[in-house]
Order: structure tokens, then C-alpha cells, then sequence
């Protein structure tokens, strides 16, 4: 994640500076031997070293790429070296202004009250980044979330498509009006994608054992109208049954490829799936319809976007002139599942 650049007032930087500037002199003010010269060039060395350390600090923050949550203490011991220095070099200064007075014994208080002023804008500000960075995880988390809810709703809709309920009511009627053999079959395995789907809406991630079963009900019910119109291989072995993966995703991309092609049973669409590199790959020939279907685009959409923010992993599209081809990594575990 990246992180946010700190912007600090110029206001709070000046006034904060010549706070302390006023601040350091007090003992001077509670003083017989009161000299304001003394007490002026004091203030205006430690003011002056006070706004030096608030740019500093801010840049050597702001050029962290990664936010981070805890202390960088090598970062922290370049900036008191820094400030170390410039202190040094204003003391330095400060004694060509006021010649008469012996710097030697005072030297080590200078450098204390620098490395005070300094952790003191060092911490403040890093209290301010670590307060940007959490409210910019949260913004981040409730998107993630607005995007997994909206990711379901996506696919419930799609899910449950009238035209494919409609669809399947009129092959059942058809077979039932000849005494289909397979009518009663029909009817368990809509029965069963309705249910799988009433299931499985509400979880991350299912099995790949039991994302078959989704497709194996829904190829079925297509078959049933598209009779051998479509031919299923699959060559996924049983050690990849166990693996996991988010639900419906190989249901939408199977409706998907009898969607967008020409299927009959001239032209059988034949639609394959197996296992190559970790990944999942589902293919078919291209076999485009001259007038395809009326489509939302919402379909693969929905499937980056759950490998995305749920998974942060990426599908992969791979389409050529005669074949159409999607790869899903391979998900062997997941702790919130």
C-alpha cells in the first residue's frame, strides 16, 4: 500500500516554532543578569532550528514509498544526526553573534534541547501518518467489502436469470408433453443447481469437488435442450476435488461459452477442462453466433473481480481466431474459508 503524503499547516509549523523559541528563553526572563539581546537571539536559534527540523522531518517521511505502522528507528537516528549537526552549526552561529559568552560548558545543553525538539516533531508526526495509514486501511477494507457485496449481487442475479428458468420450464414441458424417460431426472437436477445455489451464495470459497456438481446439474439441464449440441470433456484429476475455489465460477464460465457460440448438433460446441502450471483452464472453439445473445458483460467481470479482492490473484484471458481460453490459479488453501 501506498502511502499518504503528510501535509502539516505552515501555520502550526511557524507558531509551534516560535513557541519553543519564547519557550527556551523563560529561564532567561527568571534571571537578575536579564539580557534581552541574550534572550532575542536565543529564541530566534531555537525557533529557527524548530522550523529547519519540521521540513526535514517531513520530507525524510513523505519519501517512505510503504506506510508503516511502528517506528523506523534507522530513520529516527538519521534525522537526531541531522539535527545534531544544524544544531552545532546554529550554536556556532549564536557565538559569533554573542562573542562574550563561553559556549564550551552550555554546548551540551544546545544539543539535548535539539534532540528534545526533535523527537518531539518526529513523534508527532509520525503519530499523524500512523492515523492517515489507518483510516486509509479502513477506506480500503470498506471498499473491499462494497465490492465483495456488490461481487454477489452480480452473481445472484446471474445465478437466478429468468431466461434460463424460463428456458428450462419449456424443455420440461416439452418432455413431460412426450413422456420423456429423463422428465423426472429433469426435474431433481433443477431442483439441485436452485438449491446449490441457495447453498453457496453466501460463501467465499466451495470445493472444487462440489463446484462440479454445480456444473454437472447445469450441463445437464442444458443438454436436455441442446441434446448432444454440446460436448463436456473434463480431465480434472481427484487431487484437484480438494482444492478451492469461489462459487459458480466454472457455471458461468461453461453458460458463458454455450452463450456466445453456435451450438447444435451439426456443429457440436465441445468444451474442455483440466489442470496445467496451477492453474484451472477451461476452453472452447470459437463458434460465433451471427446474432448472439443480449449480454450484461458482467459475467467475467465478476469472476476478476472476486479473484481480486478476495484472492488478490488475476485470472488469465487467452483468446486466439478458433479458440477462447481462461486459466483460474489453483487455490490449495484459505484460512478463512
Amino acid at each position: 500500500m501506498q502511502q499518504q503524503k503528510i501535509k502539516i499547516s505552515q501555520a502550526i509549523i511557524w507558531i509551534s516554532s516560535i513557541f519553543l523559541g519564547v519557550l527556551s528563553s523563560v529561564p532567561q526572563l527568571a534571571s537578575h543578569q536579564f539580557d534581552w539581546k541574550e534572550a532575542l537571539v536565543n529564541s530566534g536559534i531555537t525557533a529557527a532550528f524548530s522550523v529547519i527540523m519540521w521540513y526535514i522531518n517531513i520530507y525524510m517521511l513523505n519519501r517512505t514509498k510503504k506506510r508503516r505502522q511502528h517506528i523506523s528507528y534507522s530513520r529516527l537516528m538519521v534525522v537526531l544526526a541531522f539535527g545534531m549537526v544544524i544544531m552545532f552549526g546554529l550554536a556556532w552561529i549564536q557565538q559569533l553573534i554573542l562573542s562574550h559568552i563561553n559556549f564550551g560548558p552550555i554546548m551540551l545543553m544546545i544539543e539535548v534541547r535539539g534532540i528534545l525538539i526533535n523527537l518531539v516533531c518526529y513523534m508527532f508526526l509520525n503519530l499523524l501518518q500512523n492515523n492517515y495509514t489507518g483510516q486509509q486501511v479502513q477506506l480500503e477494507l470498506e471498499k473491499v467489502k462494497s465490492d465483495n457485496l456488490g461481487a454477489q449481487y452480480e452473481l445472484l442475479k446471474q445465478q437466478i436469470n429468468p431466461h434460463f428458468l424460463f428456458n428450462s420450464l419449456n424443455t420440461l414441458k416439452m418432455m413431460a408433453e412426450t413422456r420423456d424417460d429423463e422428465t423426472v431426472d429433469f426435474v431433481v437436477k433443477l431442483s439441485d443447481f436452485y438449491r446449490f445455489t441457495l447453498e453457496s451464495r453466501k460463501l467465499d470459497l466451495i470445493s472444487i469437488q462440489e463446484e462440479m456438481k454445480i456444473v454437472d446439474a447445469y450441463l445437464f439441464l442444458q443438454k436436455a435442450r441442446f441434446g448432444d449440441g454440446i460436448m463436456f470433456t473434463n480431465q480434472l484429476g481427484k487431487e484437484i476435488g480438494s482444492t478451492l475455489i469461489p462459487p459458480f465460477t466454472l457455471q458461468l464460465l461453461v453458460e458463458n461459452c454455450i452463450k456466445h457460440n453456435i451450438v447444435s448438433q451439426s456443429k457440436p460446441l465441445h468444451i474442455t477442462i483440466y489442470t496445467a502450471d496451477d492453474y484451472i483452464v477451461i476452453e472452447n472453439p470459437i463458434q460465433r453466433k451471427v446474432n448472439p445473445e443480449d449480454s450484461l458483460g458482467v459475467g467475467l467481470d465478476n469472476i476478476k473481480m472476486r479473484y481480486k479482492h478476495l484472492l488478490e490473484k488475476d485470472i488469465i484471458i487467452n483468446s486466439s481466431e478458433k479458440t477462447f481460453q481462461i486459466k483460474l490459479p489453483l487455490i490449495h488453501e484459505y484460512h478463512h474459508y
